[in-house]
């Protein structure tokens, strides 16, 4: 018996003297596998946590790192023009831009831009892109109403217009401060884009009395709504995605007459024939539905431009009306809109 104990072990311990001779050899490949072969530069706008799901993903895949530059709209628009030089053999520092659609307009209409052109890109509606393919939309984020389902059990006329919601009966409101979010702000300016000033502070003066409070953060109205503290919210529909995914009871509900939304999009900026096919790769990707694929298992939804991936056939609002008559306001008339809001409507 003690013979057949001294044979078991001594089998026991070849194997993991193999096992062990092997790791050293896997585990080296590994890190080699794993070191990117090549680099790029993004300047962006997007959040550092959606930043970093996107740089550690595409790094892991394609074995090319991705160092994201979190910069303001105008710090982008600052940083390519002084980038941009006259002699072409010069190399930018920049390779690609992800951003808000707006900055990619202002650059695009500057000649910062390499034009771009791909299968992927080509099936983007023409409202989500440059017409000379300098940008390209990438996924987007509506405005919606975000209802409490308590709530729409005791209601036969669902609100699903701005003018229904102002002009509802004794409904509690959640809403973003205009003067807190981008978002908020942008909802403004586009209903004055395309309802007219009139018929926007009509809407807004209607929905004033019945605000429970103008929150700070995008997320607070969708939490007031899935907790039952109001009837109805005015939220983003990443957000309100979010709080579904967690089990809160909600339902999203598309204005009828139209809705705002931001649009994020690229943009190539490099000059580097090498650099130039990366960043390209780089960017087609982003309109795949792998790169959705981990950023909703991340928690962010938002909605896809390219109508070929999976990840837009999945949501149920991809139709929605936008509302896209979009006028260049400058700083001094977004003051005046905000400030007039302040003063004759929240302040009223």
């Amino acid at each position: 018996m003690r013979r057949y104990t001294i044979l078991i072990l001594t089998a026991v311990m070849i194997i993991l003297a193999a096992v062990a001779g092997m790791a050293v050899p896997v585990d080296a490949d590994k890190k080699t596998l794993g070191s990117p072969t090549q680099e790029l530069t993004a300047y962006t706008t997007l959040p550092a946590e959606t930043a970093a799901v996107l740089s550690e993903v595409y790094e892991r895949e394609n074995k090319v790192r991705v160092n994201f530059v979190p910069m303001s709209s105008q710090e982008i628009l600052q940083e390519i023009k002084n980038d941009a030089v006259s002699d072409p053999t010069v190399v930018r520092t920049v390779d690609i831009v992800i951003a808000d659609s707006k900055i990619l307009r202002e650059a695009a209409d500057l000649n910062l831009l390499t034009p771009h052109t791909s299968e992927a890109g080509d099936a983007v509606k023409d409202i989500f892109k440059d017409e000379h393919d300098r940008w390209t939309g990438i996924w987007y984020d509506p405005i919606i109403f975000c209802a409490n389902k308590d709530f729409l059990k005791t209601t036969v006329d669902l609100p699903d217009t701005w003018e229904k919601l102002s002009k509802a009966g004794k409904i509690r409101v959640g809403i973003t401060d205009f003067l807190a979010a981008e978002a908020s702000a942008n909802l403004m300016f586009q209903m004055v884009s395309n309802f007219g000033e009139a018929k926007t502070y009509e809407i807004l003066n209607g929905l004033h009395p019945k605000v429970v409070q103008y929150t700070k953060f995008l997320s607070n109205p969708v939490r007031q709504a899935g907790m039952g503290e109001v009837d109805i919210s005015v939220a983003v529909e990443s957000e309100t995605l979010r709080y579904l995914q967690n089990g809160y009871p909600l339902k999203i509900i598309y204005p009828a007459d139209g809705t705002s939304y931001l649009l994020t999009g690229f943009a190539l900026t490099t000059t580097d024939a090498v650099k130039n096919p990366v960043a390209a790769k780089f960017a087609d990707w982003l309109l795949s539905d792998e790169a959705q694929l981990y950023l909703q298992t991340n928690g962010f939804y938002f909605i896809p431009t390219n109508p070929q991936t999976l990840a837009y056939k999945s949501f149920a609002g991809k139709n929605l009306l936008l509302l896209d008559n979009r006028q260049n306001f400058s700083a001094e008339q977004k003051h005046a809109y905000l400030d007039y809001w302040v003063k004759n409507v929240r302040l009223k």
